[in-house]
């Protein structure tokens, strides 16, 4: 075949439009680079993104799309566009590869877990017309990892991503990360992760692992040999990362983190209660105490980093007080940024398997329902409270976190503790997106970051004045 297309589409849910807002909270699809990393030089490749852009039609040979739970209802109706028209469709990512028959109605072709073992010879069947109705990828060493297609990325995106590890030996019963990536931490070559990111032209990335620290020695050296090689290398990057409560661990791993750009880290807390902890088997929390958290995020700020803490609403064991415990727990703790979700049963997870045994899950219109399952909305019968009284003590915690002068106060003590004002920032700057994401609808809430963090940046005298 001469002159063939593929149009890789990454979908936009048309509701919660708060998601992007502000420019500076999007996160290109790394997923559709590798792919087209994967893909041939023989084929022309183009990238369509709605993080961006409402997409329009586009004539192409094949076309592929990616999608979280929450997005796979935009990327059906796409799909079925291109279906009218005779043109082949490959669907992958989390939810096709959790619910591969659902996907399978809208799809020509379903890829199902990761796709480097499967992608290629996908191709093949297609230019020899006989792709196959579903293709189970295998969870390969990193070794040979292709680097991603950063060049296809809309040039308007703030981060770029990176990738240095998959899979997770936990078994948190909320994530997919084991369902999709294994239990087996894989790592990619070190030289391989800094030679990407060499070619990365964004002066901010995000390390996109779950983990990037792991859970041992082994994987701890291996991390501390890419932020030693950034430093050597002299790669100038700011960046953020995701990782356990156990990136507090080690001093020498937090010096070489920050000095190689870390401005941040995401850490799972989840719940300051132990039995909330024991009830959803977070493990590595419980091994470190709920009541070290605050000396172990105060470390690792004292090298110049922000925390940035998730938490969950509508756990098994929650109890009205036990949420306005947390509310005041995150209000007055030592965390710098607060991403807080209500438990969602996602495909593929414990939690989805053991909410729908129980008849727990009220937003069951399928596919059009799997729009309200990104984290903000409360789609389940809670155990210990009412559905109602979740979805309201979610809106009275945003208004009370996310009140101008909070954030300004969290500023503040983030300047003092970190004596960092990029960090600063970026934790600042978090929290603002996540206000705006929530309160999408009411523009006289919504803040500009840009008004409130430029100075600091720029202006040691600044920095010091507004941290005192």
């Amino acid at each position: 075949m001469a002159g063939k297309k593929l149009l890789l589409i990454n979908p936009r849910a048309k509701r919660r439009l708060g998601f992007v807002i502000d420019k500076d909270s999007r996160y290109p699809p790394l997923g559709l680079a590798i792919i087209a990393a994967l893909t041939p030089d023989d084929w022309e490749v183009v990238l369509k993104d709605e993080n961006f852009e409402d997409f329009e039609y586009e004539d192409a040979d094949i076309v592929g799309i990616t999608s979280f739970t929450s997005t796979i209802t935009r990327a059906y109706e796409i799909a079925l566009e291109y279906k009218k028209n005779d043109i082949p469709v490959v669907i992958g990512g989390i939810h096709a590869s959790m619910l591969p028959d659902e996907t399978a109605e809208y799809a020509d072709a379903v890829v199902i877990g990761e796709a480097e073992s499967v992608w290629k010879d996908l191709l093949l069947d297609f230019e020899n017309g006989g792709m196959k109705k579903k293709y189970f990828g295998k969870l390969l060493p990193l070794d040979n990892s292709p680097h991603a297609r950063h060049d296809l990325f809309n040039e308007g995106y703030i981060f770029d991503s990176i990738q240095t590890t998959r899979g997770c030996p936990m078994t948190c019963e909320f994530c997919t990360v084991t369902a999709f990536n294994g239990r087996a931490y894989r790592a990619r070559e070190v030289d391989d992760v800094l030679d990407e990111l060499e070619k990365i032209s964004s002066k901010s990335v995000m390390f996109v692992d779950d983990n990037i620290v792991g859970y041992n020695t082994k994987a701890r050296n291996h991390a501390k040999a890419i932020f030693r090689g950034m430093i050597e290398r002299g790669i100038d990057k700011d960046w953020f990362c995701q990782a356990s409560i156990n990136f507090g661990d080690d001093d020498e791993l937090l010096q070489l983190a920050a000095k190689s750009g870390c401005r941040m880290v995401l850490i799972g807390v989840e719940s300051e209660k132990t039995d909330a902890l024991l009830n959803m088997k977070k493990r590595t929390n419980l091994k470190a105490g709920v009541d070290n958290y605050e000396k172990i995020f105060s470390k690792i700020q004292s090298f110049g980093i922000s925390v940035l803490g998730t938490f969950i609403f509508g756990l098994n064991t929650d109890t009205i007080d036990d949420l306005k415990a947390r509310v005041e727990y995150i209000k007055n703790s030592n965390v710098d940024a607060a991403q807080v979700s209500v438990l969602t049963p996602f495909p593929g997870t414990v939690t989805y398997d053991q909410y729908k045994s129980q008849s727990r899950i009220t937003a069951v219109n399928y596919p059009k329902d799997w729009e309200l399952y990104d984290g903000g909305e409360v789609v389940i019968i809670p155990q210990k409270i009412k559905k109602e009284e979740l979805e309201e003590f979610r809106m009275k915690y945003a208004k009370i976190f996310y009140n101008y002068k909070n954030l300004l106060n969290k500023l503040r003590t983030t300047l003092k503790a970190t004596r960092s004002a990029k960090a600063a920032v970026w934790a600042f700057s978090a929290n603002a997106h996540y206000n705006n994401m929530i309160f999408e609808d009411d523009s006289s809430r919504h803040i500009r970051v840009s008004d409130i963090t430029g100075s600091l940046v720029k202006s040691p005298e600044m920095l010091s004045k507004f941290a005192r």
